[in-house]
C-alpha cells in the first residue's frame, strides 16, 4: 500500500482529498493535518510515501515545508495541490523535486489520474535492483517512469477507471461489436457518456468503428469493437 499524508488548511478540502485517496486501489491515508508544523511532525512520525501538500497553510508556506523535508533528506514524495498559480511557487516546487503540481480547482478525476501515475512510477522503480550499480539504461528507465506519467494526459471528461469498464464491455462481444446503447446497458453509463468513451477509444486505437448497421427505425447505428491485438 502507498501511504499518503494529506495536508490542507481547509478541513472540507482535506476530507475530499482523503476520500479520493482512500477509494484508490493500492493507496492508504495515514494522516490528515491542517498546518505546516503538523505536517512536518506527521512526516517524521508516520513516514508516508506521498504527501498531498497545500501551499497556503496558516503557520508556514507549504513550499517551506517542502524545503525542510528536503533539508532532512526525507525520501517522501510530494504532490503539491494548491491555488497558488504564480511562477515563483511553481519554480520552487520544481526545485524541491515534487512529483506533480495540481492547481485548484480541478476535477476529482484529475487527482485520481495523478495517483495512478504515481503508482506506476513507484512500480517502475520497484522493478530496479537496488543491490547493484545502475547502468545508464536503468537511470533512463527511472526518469522515463516519472516523465511518462506526467506527460500522459487524458481529456478532461475521461477517467481511466471508466475507460477500463468500457474496454471490458467491448472485450465481451463478438466480431459484430456493439452499439453505444448496448454498451451503455452493459456498463450502466449514460448513452452520451458511453459514446464519448467509445469515440475516445477509437481515437487512441484501442477500439475500432465498424461499418454502420441500420436499426429498427431505419437509422444507421454505429458499432464498436475492441481492436484485435
Amino acid at each position: 500500500m502507498i501511504r499518503v499524508l494529506v495536508v490542507d488548511d481547509d478541513f472540507m478540502v482535506a476530507k475530499l482529498h482523503s476520500s479520493v485517496v482512500s477509494r484508490q486501489a493500492g493507496f492508504q491515508v495515514v494522516g490528515v493535518v491542517h498546518s505546516a508544523g503538523a505536517a512536518l511532525e506527521a512526516v517524521r512520525t508516520l513516514r508516508p510515501d506521498l504527501v498531498l501538500l497545500d501551499v497556503y497553510l496558516p503557520d508556514m508556506s507549504g513550499l517551506d515545508v517542502l524545503r525542510r523535508l528536503r533539508e532532512r533528506a526525507s525520501g517522501t514524495d510530494v504532490i503539491v495541490i494548491s491555488a497558488a498559480r504564480d511562477l515563483e511557487s511553481v519554480r520552487k516546487a520544481l526545485h524541491g523535486g515534487v512529483f506533480h503540481y495540481l492547481v485548484k480547482p480541478f476535477e476529482v478525476d484529475t487527482l485520481r489520474q495523478r495517483l495512478v501515475e504515481f503508482a506506476d512510477h513507484r512500480a517502475e522503480l520497484g522493478d530496479l535492483d537496488e543491490s547493484t550499480e545502475m547502468r545508464q539504461d536503468d537511470v533512463d528507465r527511472a526518469f522515463r517512469a516519472q516523465s511518462s506519467g506526467q506527460t500522459r494526459r487524458l481529456p478532461k471528461s475521461i477517467s481511466p477507471e471508466t475507460i477500463d469498464v468500457v474496454v471490458r464491455a467491448l472485450e465481451g462481444v463478438d466480431d459484430d461489436g456493439m452499439s453505444a446503447m448496448e454498451c451503455a446497458d452493459a456498463t450502466g453509463l449514460s448513452r452520451s457518456s458511453t459514446r464519448r468513451y467509445l469515440d475516445h477509444l477509437v481515437e487512441t486505437g484501442a477500439a475500432e468503428l465498424l461499418p454502420p448497421r441500420y436499426g429498427a427505425a431505419g437509422r444507421p447505428e454505429r458499432r464498436y469493437r475492441s481492436r484485435p491485438r
